[in-house]
């Protein structure tokens, strides 16, 4: 909450920079094809901007709800882990990305998951504003965080972590920053590898799941560096820029295809598998539309 006047700071000027001083060069690839920066859209940044107040105030309820369940759980472990030895902090740090990667991961692959993060992968543009593109459904990261109360952190400290990466995190969302030097490429997430990340490309799909560290996707081989200018947004963009609809509209597309599909394991394949699944031999009614058609979900 502290943060929001830096993001509101920064995002006027890229505003400036782009639209004003028309700073708006974009070069990546080997080539180094220069094209123009797409900058902002008013309707587009409006959304966004609407999808972070709603995060903001969704947060204020829910983090209390998490604050007890992390609490229950420190409370019952024996563990702890003292915030005043600096090795903790350490620890910490690399708990909560590693907490983070697996999170981002699984909002790619598991289609319930999916469906709260779809609001942060709706934009067609690749600005600050993009990364106050939240979701309305935070609860989804709970269990992600719970073993990092179990080891005896504090949930005070926890939280903190929480917010020292999204803060982190809003400063990639930019084509102001081409690349950083190579060391930091190496080890850190940038705004080269996160624009990646949200690129509809077939080469650039669920890729880049890294919060602060981008080791955890070398490790895990899920990297991929950025050779072309990505297309943001998804493979079929939802074309609407009303907020309800951005944020719930994915489960509104589960609970019809769950509706439409007949036995237990289709209804669950629809709601756990990837985006985009389908039970195997599936036969469509050619008079139906394609729900692959309907759903704005990217392709794996």
């Amino acid at each position: 909450m502290f943060a929001i006047p830096v993001f509101v700071v920064f995002l006027v000027l890229e505003i400036l920079a782009i639209h004003v001083l028309h700073h708006d060069q974009f070069a990546v690839g080997p080539g180094g094809v220069v094209e123009p920066v797409r900058g902002y859209d008013p309707a587009d940044t409006r959304t966004s901007l609407a999808m972070g107040v709603g995060y903001a105030v969704v947060n204020l309820f829910w983090r209390l709800v998490a604050l007890v369940v992390y609490a229950a759980l420190y409370e019952l472990t024996p563990l702890r882990l003292s915030p005043q030895l600096w090795w903790t902090w350490v620890l910490v740090f690399f708990a909560d990305d590693l907490a983070y990667y697996g999170f981002h991961r699984a909002s790619h692959r598991i289609r319930f998951f999916w469906a709260g993060h779809i609001v942060h992968h709706s934009s067609t543009h690749y600005n600050f504003s993009t990364a106050l593109r939240q979701k309305w459904t935070p609860m989804l990261l709970l269990p992600f965080w719970m073993p990092l109360a179990l080891i005896g952190i504090p949930p005070w400290v926890i939280f903190t972590a929480m917010a020292w990466s999204l803060i982190y995190q809003f400063f990639l969302h930019t084509e102001k920053i081409r690349k950083m030097p190579a060391w930091f490429e190496a080890v850190f997430n940038t705004p080269s590898h996160h624009r990646v990340h949200h690129g509809s490309d077939a080469d650039y799909l669920d890729v880049n799941y890294a919060g602060i560290l981008i080791i955890w996707d070398r490790m895990f081989g899920s990297f991929v560096p950025e050779t072309h200018r990505p297309t943001y947004g998804l493979t079929k963009n939802i074309d609407t820029y009303n907020p309800i609809k951005v944020a719930f509209g994915e489960f509104v597309n589960i609970a019809r295809d769950v509706r439409r599909s007949h036995g237990l394991k289709a209804k669950l394949g629809h709601i756990f598998g990837p985006p985009g699944w389908q039970p195997a031999g599936a036969r469509l009614d050619p008079a139906q539309p394609n729900p692959e058609q309907l759903s704005p979900v990217r392709r794996a």
